[in-house]
């Protein structure tokens, strides 16, 4: 499972929040806090691999470069991807940047999985607007709503994860 999505979008605290481990992942309020790859095995079967994120960031354009590439790079020479998490701010429309990773995973044929977080942040209409606007802009993937803080949607990102595990083969076979 590899979490994608721009700084500061949560996917460091979603980790720690489906892991039920607070300290797991590094987080931080400022963006741009995990520089590197980090991989965390679950349940001795598979990873969560946490990327740099990419847009806002405090951090020297050469920096931000070099993320990228990172990323760009994991993407094209991981030979199994079972499932990318494709993590959004549900408070704010999809960016640019969101989309071209969008269309960037889908061209590349990675199964992927758009996750709204910050969910606490909305109210119920809010919500709903906020899926619809998501899912439209990032050429209607299903959207899951979820909250680190409060643990929503994180039943459906489980269900999600253990079926792409399931019919990855494991490196054994």
């Amino acid at each position: 499972m590899v979490f994608a999505g721009r700084s500061n979008a949560g996917k460091s605290s979603l980790i720690n929040r489906l892991t039920g481990n607070r300290g797991l992942a590094r987080t931080s309020s400022t963006p741009g806090k995990t520089q590197s790859v980090n991989f965390y095995r679950i349940n001795g079967s598979f990873y969560f691999v946490d990327l740099p994120g990419y847009g806002y960031a405090k951090a020297a354009k050469s920096e931000i470069r070099q993320w990228r590439a990172l990323i760009e790079g994991y993407f094209l020479r991981s030979s199994v991807i079972a499932l990318a998490i494709h993590l959004v701010d549900s408070r704010m429309p999809p960016t640019d940047m969101d989309v071209q990773l969008s269309e960037w995973l889908a061209g590349l044929e990675v199964p992927r999985l758009v996750v709204a977080t910050k969910s606490d942040k909305l109210s119920n209409n809010q919500k709903g607007a906020q899926l619809r606007a998501i899912s439209g802009s990032l050429q209607g993937c299903s959207v899951i709503m979820a909250s680190a803080e409060t643990g929503t949607g994180s039943k459906e990102i489980w269900k999600r994860v253990l079926e792409a595990t399931a019919v990855v083969p494991s490196s054994n076979e």
